[in-house]
């Protein structure tokens, strides 16, 4: 799937927010918020675009490591939650 500019533009926003402020980018992104999983896992998620489609972006923190790693961009249709 190839994104929308207006879809980079944010997504590299997100990007730059995350290297900044850590995993928790803050409440001016849409729907931010962690994802249920399993207990030793850490996957968080946001709205990138909201609209038809939905563009949002999940990533999972690795305390120990400290590193974020971006796994899914793309529709909300087809976010792996």
């Amino acid at each position: 799937m190839q994104l929308d500019e207006r879809t980079l533009l944010s997504l590299q926003l997100l990007i730059d927010n995350l290297k900044t402020t850590g995993p928790a980018p803050g409440r001016h992104w849409h729907n931010y918020g962690k994802l249920n999983g399993k207990r030793q896992e850490d996957k968080r998620h946001c709205h990138l675009i909201n609209g038809n489609p939905t563009y949002v972006c999940c990533w999972d923190v690795y305390k120990t490591e400290k590193c974020i790693e971006v796994y899914y961009v793309g529709t909300h249709e087809n976010a792996p939650y």
